[in-house]
């Protein structure tokens, strides 16, 4: 696996995040155990992260597992405990090797103590990684991570005064990390689902029908085309297309 960008233009979003939908319809259709669907959609993800960084993607936000997972069958979040395991287990190295930096962001203190020394162990091990930085969102929540937060900064004793955005965002599981710039929904529904609420607040979406498991380098292609036809204004002056526009002018005018 080799992560070298083919192209890095001002039309590429820096940081793309994913929620990774309908693994378990993809097996309900197939007539298997929704644990298949979940086991199934990891086998393309060292793939996935391959496509991205060659189109000049820097940061990819991978949502695996929300705080609100935890609801589901006992066995389904057991089993997907194990998948994430295994997953690690498979799939650090080859990342390393092609200078991936890992990071992950959620709630690590109540996931069981061997997987977090996993987890721990692969961020350690890609910390000084630069061709592009991959996060897993695993027991993460938008709300809690504000919540969070803010409880940090409550605790460090900061004046009411001296809060603003820039402190909020140092005090998030993402900071350092530029906020996205494209989220992609798979599996058809329409909803941010406590994802980077925070982080969301100018991001572009992109929905698609395609289960994950079966997501590929066409659906790739084609939610980054549907953000490159896009005008992003941020609450003010256009940016993108209309930047460009003028840019061209200029040099012809």
């Amino acid at each position: 696996m080799v992560v070298a960008p083919e192209r890095r233009t001002e039309n590429v979003p820096r940081h793309v995040a994913v929620i990774m939908d309908a693994n378990g319809r993809w097996a309900e259709t197939r007539g298997l155990p929704r644990l298949d669907g979940h086991a199934a959609g990891t086998e393309n993800i060292r793939e996935i992260i391959r496509l991205f960084g060659e189109r000049g993607v820097r940061v990819l936000t991978l949502y695996a597992f929300s705080t609100e997972n935890w609801r589901r069958p006992p066995d389904e979040v057991r089993g997907l405990m194990t998948i994430l395991s295994r997953v690690i287990e498979r799939e650090v190295q080859p990342l390393h090797e092609a200078g991936v930096q890992l990071r992950y962001i959620g709630q690590l203190d109540v996931l069981n103590p061997a997987l977090r020394r996993q987890i721990r162990h692969a961020v350690a091990l890609t910390a000084g990684n630069t061709a592009m930085t991959v996060c897993v969102a695993f027991n993460y929540g938008g709300r809690t991570e504000v919540v969070e937060a803010i409880r940090r900064i409550v605790a460090e004793g900061v004046p009411a005064a001296e809060i603003d955005e820039a402190l909020v965002s140092r005090h998030l599981y993402t900071d350092g990390l530029p906020d996205p710039d494209l989220i992609i929904r798979t599996g058809g529904q329409q909803r941010l689902s406590n994802f980077l609420i925070w982080q969301a607040a100018y991001a572009e979406y992109f929905f698609t029908h395609t289960y994950w498991p079966d997501f590929s380098r066409a659906d790739i292609d084609e939610a980054l085309a549907a953000y490159a036809r896009r005008v992003r204004k941020f609450g003010g002056l256009a940016r993108g297309r209309v930047r460009a526009a003028d840019a061209a002018g200029r040099q012809h005018g």
